[in-house]
């Protein structure tokens, strides 16, 4: 039996269903299979006799990918016009009264053009579909995780615009990886198989240089790996619980309004995934100062991945952040780098000094994480 025929009997066993409600093929970067593979899945599902629609995919014209759609039922698109240009998006409402078992959605992370609908982001579609009970498979790039995109960034040079949360794409019920040397990837182009002949020299020479194909592909693995090990986990703690479990490790980031405080939670928060810690995000608060207007952005940002927000009062933050910490049993302390010149911090002082010194006492862990000035990704 091979493994095509033995995952078939395995889903026909009717208690099992490794598909789940919500499936994601998750990737490195463009051309790796993921759509490929999603329209596979539909059509392994289509010939078990399930009611299986395309709600959205995008070809980019590669034949191997338009072969895959053989006669699954595709939901027209809908078309908009928007600043003089015509574009098609995926129609909800249409796939909506369709009321299909399982619709195929490509491209969780997309945003939509404004008017084609009530969501401004394919992903709030998405949870619409899994709300009223329809299965969703679809993809999505790692580079477009939000705790991950600022160090996509850093790393390729461009920028990363299109966003999801990193709560939505844990929620699916599977996460796949769809995996891809970067030669192989860099081959596939090279042949015409990702981006059309006169695209490829410079996608090779730019985004799709092999250290950055490289670096891709470990973040793709390490997320991976992380929701890997929450499932063992889970099992574990289901089955056996009477074990003993170490105490849960707990990260806590200081957040001002201050530039570049968007990238130091990115960063605490991949901490806390690397570690399967908890996130806290916490803002001191004085009580003559007035809460700053650019910390919404950061609140949004921290419940994105996964954060718990706190809003303590201290007129003295250093204190009250050590204080806060060891109250809430945290073994790390995640600072950004002070901005404060050296005449300020000689006749202030520094936060970031006095964290350092409360925390030494306390036996907590203190990381300080350079800043960046950075702008918030456009919707």
């Amino acid at each position: 039996m091979d493994a095509d025929e033995s995952r078939d009997v395995a889903d026909d066993a009717g208690d099992v269903n490794p598909a789940g409600r919500f499936r994601i093929y998750l990737g490195a970067a463009a051309g790796v299979g993921k759509t490929w593979a999603m329209l596979d899945e539909g059509w392994r599902r289509h010939e078990r006799g399930r009611d299986v629609v395309v709600a959205f995919v995008e070809t980019h014209g590669r034949a191997h990918t338009e072969e895959q759609l053989r006669d699954l039922e595709v939901v027209a698109r809908r078309r908009v016009e928007y600043r003089g240009s015509s574009f098609e998006e995926m129609d909800l409402e249409a796939v909506l009264a369709r009321r299909p078992e399982v619709a195929l959605v490509d491209e969780l992370a997309h945003t939509n053009v404004p008017g084609s609908g009530r969501n401004a982001k394919r992903w709030q579609d998405v949870l619409e579909l899994l709300e009223v009970g329809i299965a969703v498979v679809s993809t999505v790039n790692v580079q477009h995780l939000e705790s991950i995109a600022d160090a996509v960034e850093q790393i390729t040079g461009v920028p990363v615009r299109e966003r999801v949360p990193d709560w939505v794409v844990r929620r699916a019920d599977q996460l796949e990886l769809i995996d891809s040397s970067p030669q192989q990837l860099r081959r596939r182009m090279v042949h015409g198989n990702v981006y059309p002949p006169s695209k490829v020299p410079d996608a090779l020479a730019g985004f799709f240089r092999t250290e950055n194909l490289v670096a891709l592909r470990e973040l793709a693995l390490r997320f991976v790996a992380d929701e890997t090990e929450e499932e063992l986990l889970a099992y574990l703690h289901s089955h056996h619980p009477s074990a003993v479990w170490e105490t849960t490790e707990r990260i806590l980031v200081a957040v001002t309004g201050a530039p570049g405080t968007l990238g130091v939670v990115r960063r605490a928060a991949r901490l806390a995934g690397r570690v399967k810690g908890d996130l806290h995000v916490v803002h001191v608060q004085s009580d003559t100062a007035a809460p700053s207007a650019s910390l919404a952005e950061v609140r949004r940002l921290a419940e994105d991945v996964g954060g718990a927000w706190h809003e303590i009062v201290g007129d003295e933050p250093a204190r009250a952040l050590v204080s806060f910490a060891r109250e809430a049993q945290v073994a790390q302390i995640v600072l950004g780098s002070s901005r404060r010149s050296r005449v300020e911090e000689l006749t202030r002082g520094s936060v970031v000094s006095r964290v350092l010194r409360f925390a030494a006492e306390t036996g907590i862990d203190v990381h300080v994480i350079g800043r960046r000035d950075e702008e918030p990704p456009k919707p």
